[in-house]
């Protein structure tokens, strides 16, 4: 079967090989995006991208040989699919305009959607729900770093899994990913520890059964617990610390980082590397300790000259200490403001994926993240040299991050996603 807009033999005509190889989805796009009120009569729309494209020619198409104009299908074509992405709507019969954006309104994608909404010279950002799109990428991957929607009992704007599905959910969200993994990769995922048994102050023991199934189901294997503190935390739980008093206020979340092969894992502190304090710069610079003690019956010694070793730097803790909000989360949150966008309920410090993407690679590796929220994976990777490729199925959340990688090197931002906002 030919596709849609295929000529009918071998004589077919230039114009019409090159209708095909262009960016026809980009062009009709810009020209809604263009229009006054984002409302086109399909004969303006033809006349919008006419210079580029041959309307008025009619070739073979098909097996029947019966004579059409392919920019015209071509292009009613691609109205379906923005009919379908939910980017535009018919209000008579030939015309069609942009959806309006209302302000709690959020685009999500559908299981047809796979569309590059922004992307860099290192990396893209795609509008798709991640399962669709990850199952057909055959690229090889260093890193996954991602946080998937919590399963809380009252779900935010971009939804969520409960706890029960909660362990099926972020399994299958990563299986195409983990298949794609180099030998020694690595996966980190940051989850939330205050889920609750139903009507209890008892925590939800999901964390421990997504553990078990990771390494049972995908053969992933646990390097390390990783708290990451939050001092700044809202108080929580709520119900059962402040109004029943029966908990503590929460101020941590667990990030568990993985790898398919634990001897292979392509892990090096010397990259993360912290400033000693001034205190043991000095003890290094003096010669180090001089005297000598045991302590632990015998465990742990000290001899003279101990840490007199000039080095580089100190191992960091496997505990990680940030506030929740950033210099990029701050201005995520003014674009978003200034675009009338609806802001992201969840945000993670860019520090934190950082930390692990220098941590777990090397320049020019691959890094992903099938949960993208405000692209925080894939602007420390951008800022670190790294390749990435995220998806994200909320097509507000990308168009404000889109902002924070402008100034990137290639930056592209798809014409369907103008009509969001505009600076």
């Amino acid at each position: 079967m030919k596709e849609r807009g295929e000529c009918g033999g071998a004589d077919c005509a230039t114009e019409g090989i090159k209708l095909i190889q262009q960016d026809l989805f980009a062009s009709i796009t810009a020209a809604y995006a263009n229009a006054s009120g984002g409302k086109l009569e399909n004969n303006a729309l033809y006349s919008a991208i006419s210079d580029s494209i041959a309307l008025e020619q009619r070739i073979p198409i098909g097996a029947s040989g019966d004579l059409h104009n392919p920019a015209k299908r071509q292009i009613r074509w691609y109205q379906q699919t923005l009919k379908r992405l939910g980017l535009i709507e018919r209000v008579d019969r030939g015309v069609w305009q942009l959806t309006s954006t209302v302000k709690d309104e959020l685009h999500r994608a559908t299981a047809e959607v796979k569309l590059v909404a922004f992307s860099t010279d290192l990396g893209v950002a795609i509008w798709a729900r991640q399962q669709d799109f990850f199952s057909a990428i055959q690229e090889p991957i260093s890193l996954c770093i991602t946080s998937p929607p919590y399963p809380l009992r009252n779900a935010r704007a971009y939804g969520n899994p409960s706890s029960a599905e909660y362990v099926d959910f972020v399994c299958k969200s990563l299986e195409s990913i983990v298949k794609n993994l180099v030998p020694g990769a690595s996966v980190i995922l940051n989850i939330s520890n205050d889920i609750f048994e139903h009507k209890s102050p008892a925590r939800s023991l999901y964390v421990e059964r997504l553990v078990i199934a990771l390494h049972d189901r995908l053969g992933l294997h646990l390097m390390d617990r990783i708290p990451w503190v939050n001092l700044s935390k809202p108080p929580g739980p709520t119900h059962w610390a402040c109004v029943n008093r029966v908990q503590l206020s929460a101020a941590y979340e667990p990030i568990f980082w993985f790898t398919n092969d634990p001897h292979k894992v392509r892990s090096d502190n010397r990259r993360v590397l912290e400033a000693h304090t001034e205190k043991h710069q000095k003890l290094m610079e003096s010669g180090g300790a001089n005297r000598y003690g045991s302590y632990g019956d015998g465990a742990y010694t000290i001899r003279p000259h101990s840490y007199g070793k000039l080095t580089a730097g100190k191992i960091p803790r496997n505990v990680i200490q940030r506030g929740h909000s950033c210099k990029d989360t701050l201005n995520y949150r003014n674009i978003a403001k200034s675009l009338s966008l609806p802001v992201h309920g969840a945000m993670q410090p860019t520090s934190i994926p950082d930390f692990f993407i220098r941590l777990l690679t090397e320049p020019d590796e691959l890094v992903v993240d099938p949960f993208g929220g405000t692209i925080r994976t894939g602007l420390a990777a951008e800022r670190l040299g790294r390749r990435w490729m995220v998806t994200e199925w909320i097509a507000e959340y990308l168009r404000g991050a889109a902002e924070l990688f402008r100034q990137k090197a290639g930056f592209n931002l798809h014409p369907a996603f103008h009509h969001l906002g505009s600076i």
